[in-house]
């Protein structure tokens, strides 16, 4: 089976890797996006899939606009593909290309659809507390994840996972569900079925204002947040910005689901549930762990944090850097 790729970051190399890895398939070419100027430096830095394919001598194409560059669209009708794999690519693709290969487009999206649909489908499912997410491998139309279905899997969301560390379990199923889809499309033992369009919903672009921390919202909305969107979750702190990017929610629906020896610690400190203070005051803080603040429905505990112009610490190596105390105030972000 003839394959051209699209994908551009970590996200997508899974499935790449696991292509190469299979003697069934042949990926004739990768496309993704231009390189990209990063802060420290200013230097170009091409994507996770560039620097993938590079290294195991497949051909790279990055067009700046996909629909719009005559030579990409040349090379891609010349190559005659049987399918385009489609993964975080990061660009619209026009009719005119869907239409190109013979098997189509297929997209592994990072929901179960027609469950957030859209460009951070993982960052959202954190932060509205889902319990569960997945994998969906569709058929592309000209829609925003509106295609048909063709195969599923589901994960659990465990309460700490992050961002980060829910894409790097998704891209791994992401990864062999393709391998599956690809299979039993060629034996047509897979049935596209159309979106229920009335159910969907979007998980839009994460724009900087999400990222603001109000001490106001509950210790589990809070939470949520900072794992959601991570590593960019920012309070102030001593009026200069603070990011929080590792918290627990000290409530009791809580403590069961978290890994030892979370729990046991938990439940050494002193009077916890008598404990209280204005939202974002600091109420507690435990040897070992680090401070407890309080927010507008429960306690958390601060696990994980970033002073500007410094590395990431552990929530009592800040209590101990800054000789934070109690009764001391956070302010919102």
């Amino acid at each position: 089976m003839k394959i051209v790729f699209f994908g551009t970051p970590d996200f997508a190399v899974p499935t790449l890797e696991k292509l190469l890895e299979n003697k069934d398939f042949h990926v004739m070419s990768v496309v993704t996006q231009p390189d990209k100027r990063r802060e420290r430096g200013n230097k170009l830095t091409p994507s996770p899939v560039k620097v993938f394919a590079t290294d195991h001598h497949i051909p790279v194409w990055q067009p700046e606009r996909v629909k719009k560059d005559v030579e990409t669209l040349t090379q891609l009708k010349q190559i005659e593909a049987d399918i385009f794999v489609v993964i975080a690519y990061g660009q619209i693709l026009s009719k005119k290309i869907l239409d190109m290969p013979k098997l189509g487009c297929i997209n592994v999206h990072g929901s179960i659809l027609p469950q957030y649909r859209g460009a951070a489908p993982i960052q959202w499912s954190i932060y509205n507390g889902e319990k569960e997410t997945g994998i969906t491998t569709m058929l592309m139309d000209k829609g925003m994840d509106t295609g048909d279905m063709l195969l599923k899997a589901t994960i659990p969301i465990q309460l700490l996972d992050n961002a980060q560390v829910l894409a790097e379990k998704l891209a791994i199923t992401g990864a062999d569900l393709l391998i599956e889809t690809l299979y039993k499309l060629e034996r047509q033992e897979v049935t596209p079925i159309p979106q229920d369009h009335t159910a969907a919903t979007y998980a839009s672009l994460i724009q900087k204002p999400d990222y603001n921390l109000d001490w106001g919202q509950s210790a589990i909305q809070l939470h949520n947040q900072i794992r959601g969107f991570y590593p960019n979750c920012t309070a102030t702190f001593r009026n200069q910005a603070l990011k929080i990017t590792a918290t627990v929610p000290l409530e009791d629906a809580y403590i069961h689901e978290l890994p030892e020896p979370l729990p046991e610690k938990i439940h050494k400190i002193p009077n916890l549930s008598t404990i209280s203070g204005q939202p974002g005051e600091v109420v507690n803080i435990t040897k070992g762990l680090g401070a407890i603040v309080q927010t507008g429905v429960g306690l958390l505990l601060l696990r994980e944090v970033q002073l500007t112009g410094k590395r990431p610490q552990s929530g009592w190596d800040f209590v101990n850097g800054t000789r934070l105390t109690v009764g001391e105030v956070m302010g919102n972000g």
